[in-house]
């Protein structure tokens, strides 16, 4: 008999799913670790899940606590279950660009959430700005801070990584992932190359985004266009990212993900969001620079229930090109 101890024991341990149609394709095994999977229904499970206990390790949060965040949604909805299971108030900070879905299921779930204007990182009302700025005029407050705290890419090490090396039966040719607070790509590079020195690490980019071109050239400067995509892509390079053994990058624009996106609900049967497109888009790309005979493994980060009104509506794809 297994069973898990509450809404934290079941967060990982989730399975890794072959892509038969894209792997048949490719002449790769092309692998996704389905992270839609968690008890949250996202990868953000982990990283609310080690910042929280980073937090109690060190005496930072204590019972009765409160917890807040700037997130896009997932990291948020993650701290908003734990917060819930452990008995802690959790404040979330959200830009209203972000899907109503999503801002929806966060106060379902009980957070206390204040949308705010989209503004750059460099401006003092940037969404994780706020966060900060709130939790410190709080008693007994942390701010979850997933960006810049690296107990999220720790997570990542301590988990993500060794359960893709066990399921892969340790034969991962490339990992190719996008990131927004670097957390996922990380942790999973350092816990891979530690194994074996030879693995790939790729991080696939939204349009619009500065990691690209960190990647290439070495300073973050933004790709040309934008993206629909929600979470992923950064101007600016996170303190996870930060000395990440990173051997290249993809730039995905939503033209190849979007349709990436629906080819994975009709061929392959999973409902996925515009995230795990961009990765699948970047583990194809990869697959085709190594040729036939790898194993590359992806992240399938969210379901796609999160973004009904937006990646599954064929009106608001049309306005921008994308239907």
């Amino acid at each position: 008999m297994s069973i898990c101890d509450g809404f934290v024991g079941a967060v990982g341990n989730t399975p890794l799913i072959r892509l038969p149609r894209l792997s048949e394709e490719t002449g790769c095994e092309i692998l996704g670790k389905a992270e839609f999977m968690n008890p949250g229904g996202s990868v953000k499970d982990r990283a609310a899940l080690a910042i929280i206990q980073a937090a109690e390790r060190s005496g930072e949060l204590r019972p009765g606590g409160t917890v807040v965040e700037g997130t896009a949604g997932n990291t948020g909805i993650g701290l908003a279950h734990i917060c819930n299971a452990r008995g802690y108030r959790c404040v979330i900070v959200i830009p209203e660009t972000q899907s109503q879905e999503k801002i929806d299921l966060l106060r379902t779930l009980g957070a206390e959430v204040h949308t705010v204007p989209a503004a750059p990182y460099r401006d003092p009302a940037n969404y994780q700005k706020v966060a900060g700025r709130m939790a410190a005029e709080m008693d007994n407050a942390v701010w979850a801070n997933q960006f810049d705290n690296t107990a999220n890419r720790q997570g990542h090490y301590r988990t993500t990584g060794p359960e893709i090396w066990a399921q892969a039966g340790g034969r991962v040719d490339a990992f190719v992932a996008a990131t927004g607070t670097g957390g996922t790509l990380a942790g999973v590079s350092r816990a891979l190359k530690e194994r074996a020195p030879d693995t790939r690490i790729y991080l696939a980019d939204p349009a619009g985004s500065a990691l690209y071109s960190f990647v290439r050239e070495g300073e973050p400067s933004p790709s040309a266009g934008n993206s629909i995509t929600e979470g992923i892509g950064s101007s600016r390079v996170t303190a996870n990212l930060q000395d990440t053994d990173i051997d290249d990058a993809f730039c995905i624009p939503d033209t190849e993900s979007v349709p990436m996106v629906y080819r994975l609900l009709r061929e392959e049967g999973l409902f996925l969001g515009s995230s795990s497109g961009v990765n699948v888009c970047g583990a194809i790309r990869a697959a085709e620079e190594l040729g036939p005979g790898h194993t590359v493994v992806t992240i399938l980060c969210d379901g796609g229930g999160r973004y009904y009104s937006r990646l599954f509506n064929e009106a608001w794809l049309a306005e921008r090109g994308l239907a």
